[in-house]
């Protein structure tokens, strides 16, 4: 059986005002969406992925970027390298307006995978 580990993370852009439940749901629709695409994907690999994934706890780690700039980089190379990856941009019915991107997820996917893109950025 393989050792390799798998994870999540994250992106919330910090330079948005958003209340920590607007935050929490934020994160909440990037994670949901990253995995309700492997599933509709059919990708082999991301299933496998998926499914280690979750018998290994489903390890989830919300981190941080400065701007719109940073979560579109973040989105872009989770992509380019082959990674599951989602986009989420708010529909504005309460704190911000229509279409503010505000998250995005990388993984599940391997640890070593997701940490190219995400190992320097910091803990929300």
């Amino acid at each position: 059986m393989s050792t390799e580990e798998y994870k999540q993370v994250i992106a919330v852009r910090a330079d948005i005002k958003m209340s920590k439940g607007k935050t929490a749901v934020q994160v909440a629709h990037a994670a949901v969406e990253a995995v309700l695409l492997i599933i509709d994907s059919g990708d082999r690999t991301w299933l496998r992925w998926l499914q280690a994934w979750r018998l290994q706890g489903q390890k989830k780690i919300a981190v941080r970027v400065d701007n719109e700039q940073q979560l579109l980089r973040v989105y872009s190379e989770a992509r380019s390298l082959g990674l599951p990856a989602s986009l989420i941009a708010d529909a504005g019915l309460t704190e911000l307006p229509p279409g503010t991107r505000t998250a995005a997820a990388v993984g599940p996917a391997p640890s070593r995978l997701v940490d190219r893109i995400t190992g320097n950025l910091k803990l929300l």
